[in-house]
């Protein structure tokens, strides 16, 4: 069986985004935090994301980053396959305005929000797990060289 491909799929952006640059830091967050294991990212709009939410979690609102964990994407009997993680979806006009808020760039805000979103998928939960997972992601964050994370910031 062959290792799956992280994949980031651009859909319906008005901004210019550097591409090369987040799919690089993708296959990275890949490598490196997911121990090689595969994900799935899609950017796109507040719509899309809306309508994410409000489909599988029953929140009826925008949000900056979604994570769907894949069905074996934690299952500890499937180790030395290749399942993909999960996938995250990230709104890019939500990303834009936190990157302007904070003073980096879109690229960065996108690292962060993916790398917050990749957390989640290997089963980290922020709301209760007692700060293991704001210690990996400000971990990760200092490693990857990306700015303070969502969960440094005090948002969910």
């Amino acid at each position: 069986m062959s290792e799956p491909a992280t994949t980031v799929l651009f859909r319906r952006l008005r901004r210019r985004l550097n591409r090369h640059r987040i799919r690089a830091l993708a296959r990275e967050l890949s490598r490196q935090v997911a121990a090689g294991r595969a994900f799935t990212c899609l950017l796109t709009g507040d719509a899309e994301l809306r309508r994410l939410n409000r489909e599988f979690l029953g929140r009826d609102y925008p949000t900056d980053v979604l994570a769907f964990p894949g069905p074996v994407a934690q299952a500890s009997a499937c180790r030395g396959y290749f399942f993909s993680l999960g996938d995250l979806a990230i709104s890019v006009p939500r990303a834009a305005a936190q990157a302007g808020r904070l003073g980096h760039s879109l690229e960065e805000e996108i690292g962060v929000l993916m790398l917050h979103g990749v957390l989640h998928l290997m089963g980290f939960d922020h709301e209760r797990d007692r700060g293991r997972m704001a210690r990996a992601e400000a971990r990760w964050r200092r490693a990857l060289g990306l700015p303070a994370g969502l969960t440094e910031r005090g948002a969910s």
